[in-house]
């Protein structure tokens, strides 16, 4: 596979820009799975991944190909995610209450699809909840958290996306944990 990349990847320098669309396929879902862990919204998910292939694209001539390819990506994906969580101010929260009405909140709004068995929305629940407090981490915790549980990259990968030494990352990586833990433990 590495191969057929750094292969693809030359043929983009040469002047293919069609040969950029297999290098999309390969990583769009992945990609997309990343930012929207990240971010928590679809649509902006959707948005950073593609704002990252264009960067990919514009950059793609200071790409060292003697490093992995998704590690360079994904710091792209990441530092984007990054920027567009320091910009955004939350302006609501599925569980505040909605002015007005007698106690129901933002999830009473969302439409209901087919009913599914205890056992599963009981894991729906978990899943969210604890997609939610991902999201309330720190910047800095919650970029290693998701790269390291939901991306299952290793840790010299989180420590290049990233950009800082191995051992700062497995430090934010346990404190992101035990800040998760303590968040978690009121379930």
């Amino acid at each position: 596979m590495d191969a057929l990349l750094n292969k693809r990847i030359k043929q983009v320098l040469k002047g293919d820009q069609n040969a950029f669309t297999d290098v999309v396929t390969l990583y769009q879902h992945k990609l997309y799975q990343l930012c929207y862990r990240m971010l928590g919204n679809k649509q902006e998910a959707e948005d950073i991944a593609q704002e990252a292939f264009v960067r990919a694209y514009i950059n793609l001539h200071s790409y060292d190909q003697k490093r992995k390819f998704s590690t360079w990506l994904y710091r792209i994906a990441t530092n984007l995610c990054i920027d567009r969580i320091r910009k955004k101010k939350p302006d609501y929260y599925l569980d505040a209450e909605v002015p007005g009405t007698d106690g129901l909140d933002m999830y009473s709004h969302i439409a209901a699809t087919d009913q599914l068995p205890e056992d599963a929305v009981e894991q729906m629940d978990l899943q969210d909840r604890i997609q939610y407090e991902i999201s309330r981490l720190p910047d800095k915790y919650r970029s290693v958290i998701v790269l390291k549980y939901i991306e299952e990259l290793s840790l010299q990968e989180i420590s290049e996306i990233l950009d800082m030494p191995l051992g700062t990352v497995k430090t934010r990586i346990h404190r992101g944990r035990e800040a998760l833990r303590k968040q978690l433990n009121n379930l």
